[in-house]
């Protein structure tokens, strides 16, 4: 695994630690989902419900997969070696960005303004400065737009194990607001 994966991985973990207790567990789940979906008040009911499946999804795979021990939580090293697989959880990461993406595209032209991309991933627990400078790394248009199949793929480029120098890298960049 590379060194940008490693700390994408260490990032990932912080924030699916919604509660901050130290572990992963289905409640930190549930937080999340609540705070993307309070972001998301404009999207439709159905990608509402698309974010909420994809949610449940990850954690059931990281629980089925990841929780060796059966106590209903992950720990960072439970979760370390085997989050950037992408035979175990790739179609898991597909599923999360192909529903995650379209929440920021509720008028459904395609387009992701930067406000609400903000306030998504802010939602999910990202530094602010550090989603600015993903955004400017996913190239916005003249209108300070991104396309939503552009954040999808960086969705999945992020979890990819063998990629460094990606957009997904500014996230665990250190940066000043």
């Amino acid at each position: 695994m590379r060194t940008e994966a490693a700390k994408r991985v260490e990032l990932v973990f912080s924030l699916f630690d919604a509660n901050g207790n130290g572990v992963i567990d289905s409640k930190d789940f549930d937080l999340m989902t609540g705070r993307v979906l309070e972001a998301a008040a404009a999207s439709d009911d159905g990608a509402k419900a698309a974010i909420r499946a994809a949610f449940r999804r990850y954690w059931t795979t990281l629980a089925t997969e990841l929780d060796t021990n059966g106590d209903g939580v992950i720990t960072l090293e439970e979760f370390r070696p085997f989050v950037l697989d992408p035979e175990r959880f790739g179609p898991t990461i597909t599923g999360f960005a192909e529903a995650l993406a379209p929440l920021g595209d509720p008028d459904g032209d395609g387009l992701i303004e930067r406000p609400l991309f903000v306030s998504l991933m802010t939602a999910i627990g990202f530094e602010e400065a550090n989603i600015h400078a993903l955004f400017d790394a996913f190239g916005p248009d003249a209108e300070d737009r991104i396309t939503v199949v552009t954040w999808a793929a960086g969705i999945e480029d992020y979890y990819a194990p063998d990629l460094a120098g990606i957009p997904g890298d500014q996230l665990v960049a250190a940066r000043s607001v």
